[in-house]
């Protein structure tokens, strides 16, 4: 399964606190050494002088940071090869690594940044990295924000960005993140997974084989789960939980009507 968790910095936000934001991102990209498949992988934004404010805070953050170890050898170099043919297609350009440490499989944080026609005519750029490596996307305007979305396949997590002047935007990008992500934050950073009741782990392929089901939060047991009706059974071969008058605390329906 892949996702690239994209990450959306809207105007306005950009506008109160791009450094901030850059800082944060870089605590999500490197968490775990990047092998959270909720890692924001690709980041949406307008080009200018706010987005040049976040990318030098994410520099400064990104290249102070130390790289960490990966689960395994395999994973590690998948990741080196990974981050080596993302920098090597066309209109890539590397804005900062992180500071690598001493010790076998060590992930280098990897942050990279490229123009939106070039994402747009590439569909490898949409290919996921697993480790902490994110691209930028410079979009010169909100027509090609949307095009970029609209070229997105099946996510866990899409998180924007935005402060209260950003509404008419978000609100207009909601109806092409519901079709495309599981989990919908704002002001967060993916990687944040709290097990809660509301809490969905899944997607539209190939984030998940299945968006109808989470693997995190109470609907999880869902996925372990499958349906049997026992169709006109005498009361003593019934599982005890579903006999009339059982003292069992599950929820019920009975006659369409719930109950305990």
């Amino acid at each position: 399964m892949s996702s690239i968790n994209p990450v959306y910095l809207l105007p306005a936000a950009l506008s109160a606190r791009a450094k901030q934001i850059g800082q944060d991102f870089v605590g999500s990209l490197t968490l775990g050494a990047g092998q959270f498949c909720t890692n924001p992988g690709l980041v949406f934004a307008l080009a200018g002088p706010d987005l040049d404010v976040f990318l030098e805070s994410a520099t400064d953050a990104l290249e102070t940071c130390p790289s960490t170890p990966m689960l395994t050898p395999n994973i590690h170099q998948a990741y080196e090869k990974g981050v080596r043919a993302l920098g090597g297609l066309n209109g890539v350009k590397t804005v900062a690594r992180g500071r690598l440490s001493d010790g076998p499989n060590r992930g280098q944080g990897t942050l990279f940044a490229i123009e939106a026609r070039e994402f747009i005519a590439d569909e490898r750029f949409s290919h996921e990295v697993f480790g902490s490596s994110s691209l930028v996307v410079r979009c010169p305007d909100e027509k090609t924000l949307f095009s970029v979305s609209e070229k997105l396949k099946g996510q866990l997590t899409a998180t924007l960005q935005m402060e209260p002047k950003d509404e008419v935007l978000a609100h207009r990008l909601l109806p092409i993140l519901e079709r495309r992500t599981g989990r919908i934050l704002v002001n967060g950073w993916p990687t944040g997974v709290e097990v809660c009741h509301a809490m969905v782990h899944g997607g539209p392929f190939p984030a998940t084989s299945d968006a109808r089901s989470t693997s995190v939060g109470t609907l999880a047991i869902r996925r372990f789960l499958r349906p049997v009706c026992y169709q006109d059974f005498p009361q003593t071969l019934l599982p005890e939980e579903l006999r009339q008058g059982s003292d069992s605390t599950l929820p019920k329906l009975l006659n369409g009507a719930r109950t305990r």
